[in-house]
């Protein structure tokens, strides 16, 4: 296993995407103070999983992403990539080139990705478990490292023997296992604990399991009961429903036989109606002529005292207009008398038409009873139907 590459966006002083590649004959990287050499040392530990501020030299985490200059603005996300070379399969995977990344937003949010497939840092730690790197393994040591390993401080010692020698993975997983065992010892004790008060509440269980039977048999003893009462109820219903059906037929016939006399009525009255404005058309001509033969008598008076000198001959001619006069007078007392008759003939046929349209209002009353009371009828019809689909569903 090889170190092929490291790259590096955002991280600390690394505003710019940078590249290292540690090709054949690089044994290290050298620079004048502050130019960035422990930035590159922290940032391989930061993408191995390196999870302490301190050892990052950086009071919390978010100040490791790039805050800007006087003429840069700062960065919103801090990357780092590394690249290893895996054509010995030290690393347990099938990948010949394998690379780790780690992303930090200044949201917080983070993201471990191995080849481009997000990940958990768990799974870094055991891809890399027992290859001697980590963020805290002997492959990156520092000075202060190498005088607590010089001191033995914390036993460093031993454990750096033991991640040379590839025993760090089995105590690992021996502390997981002893672990595991301890959880499930604390489960025996808590099953323990759980079957004394299930054996202590055991008799009334059983008396609530015989009330549940009981409650059982008398559900299925209700549905039956239930069942054949709504049988019985829709049996009646429906021979309710064919009486309603038969009256509303009787009721629509009724109707139909009563718009047919309504609507003779209506023909009759409207032949009425015709007949008294011929009568009302007669006695306006009657009257024009009456006006006509007054205008006429007015003009014979009138000649009569104009001419004097034909006393003799118009004495024979008032006599002609004078029978000609008992004529039209007697005419006009006929025709006084049909007006009269005329007008008896209209008052009987408004007192007609006034009756007919009672006796229509009545009718019309009585159709809205009968729709009302079918309507009511299909209401009940309707709420027994859903009340039996109710009872169907329920047993």
């Amino acid at each position: 296993m090889q170190l092929k590459s490291l790259e590096i966006f955002g991280f600390k002083s690394f505003a710019d995407r940078t590249k290292f590649v540690f090709d054949q004959g690089i044994t290290g990287i050298v620079g004048p103070n502050g130019c960035g050499k422990s930035n590159i040392v922290d940032s391989i530990r930061w993408v191995l999983g390196e999870q302490k501020t301190r050892t990052l030299r950086s009071d919390k985490m978010e100040n490791i992403i790039f805050n800007g200059t006087k003429h840069r603005r700062k960065s919103n996300v801090a990357e780092v990539s590394l690249t290893f070379e895996n054509t010995r399969n030290i690393l347990p995977t099938e990948y010949s080139t394998v690379t780790i990344t780690r992303r930090l937003y200044r949201s917080g949010e983070s993201e471990y990705l191995i080849n481009g497939v997000v990940c958990r840092l768990k799974d870094i730690h055991n891809l890399f478990m027992d290859t001697g790197v980590s963020s805290d393994s002997y492959a990156i040591i520092e000075l202060k490292m190498v005088d607590e390993i010089l001191n033995n401080k914390n036993n460093e010692r031993m454990r750096f023997f033991e991640e040379a020698a590839g025993i760090s993975k089995y105590k690992v997983r021996k502390r997981q296992t002893l672990k595991r065992l301890n959880d499930t010892d604390a489960d025996l004790e808590r099953v323990e604990d759980l079957l004394f008060e299930i054996e202590k509440n055991l008799k009334s269980l059983e008396k609530q399991a015989r009330r549940t039977q009981r409650y059982f048999e008398l559900k299925e003893q209700y549905k039956a009961i239930s069942s054949q009462y709504a049988f019985l109820s829709m049996k009646s219903i429906r021979e309710k429903q064919h009486q309603i059906e038969y009256l509303e037929q009787d009721y629509q016939d009724q109707l139909r036989g009563l718009q047919t006399e309504v609507a003779q009525r209506e023909a009759r009255m409207q032949e009425l109606r015709k007949e008294l404005l011929d009568n009302e058309k007669n006695l306006s001509e009657a009257q024009y002529d009456l006006n006509k033969h007054i205008r006429k008598i007015q003009s014979v008076e009138t000649e009569k005292s104009i001419k004097n000198e034909r006393l003799k001959y118009l004495q024979q001619r008032e006599l002609a207009i004078q029978n000609q006069m008992e004529n039209e007078r007697r005419q006009l007392q006929r025709n006084e008398a049909e007006v009269a008759e005329l007008k008896s003939k209209q008052k009987l046929v408004l007192e007609e038409l006034h009756l007919q349209q009672e006796q229509e209002q009545q009718m019309k009353a009585r159709l809205e009873e009968v729709k009302a009371a079918h309507a009511e009828q299909q209401r009940l019809t309707k709420e027994l139907e859903v009340d039996f689909r109710e009872t169907e569903q329920q047993t």
